[in-house]
């Protein structure tokens, strides 16, 4: 994601909550700045990575995730979620009327009450972008991680 939104001459900052990198088995992110520290004014819009729950369980999004989720969306920015971060727009109820994906129909989870499963891939709905798949379910499961469409249409979207 990075590498593609920097060709396309955009400047990226990462946030984690702690402002500690995280770490994933084959990957480390360091992070830019805390979440706290991020003004949604400031960005043309929100990408976030699978990565973005890490080894933490996926439900139950921070104050601050929802919060910048929220404002970005009131502010009509692009936001992209792949996999366990699409828990995140779900949370924040940026989802309710919207159509998105997920590597599972989540029916049963109260936080995607109101918001229009369409199976697996890339969705776009409005601003909100989501990916069913990335390059850990890919490397384990098979298929298309959904990294560079994401980011292809997310880039294409901030450009409209």
């Amino acid at each position: 994601m990075t590498s593609m939104l920097e060709e396309a001459g955009f400047e990226v900052l990462v946030a984690t909550a702690s402002g500690e990198p995280i770490k994933a088995r084959t990957t480390e992110l360091i992070p830019d700045l805390k979440l706290a520290d991020v003004k949604v004014n400031d960005y043309v819009g929100i990408i976030m990575p699978c990565m973005a729950k890490g080894a933490v369980p996926l439900w139950n999004a921070s104050p601050e995730e929802i919060s910048l989720v929220k404002e970005a969306v009131a502010q009509g920015k692009p936001i992209a979620a792949q996999t366990g971060s699409i828990i995140i727009l779900a949370e924040a109820g940026v989802l309710v009327g919207k159509k998105y994906t997920f590597y599972l129909d989540p029916h049963w989870e109260e936080s995607f009450e109101g918001a229009i499963y369409s199976g697996e891939g890339v969705i776009q709905d409005g601003n909100i972008i989501t990916s069913s798949h990335c390059p850990y379910m890919a490397r384990y499961y098979g298929g298309d991680a959904g990294t560079s469409e994401l980011t292809k249409i997310f880039i294409e979207t901030i450009e409209d």
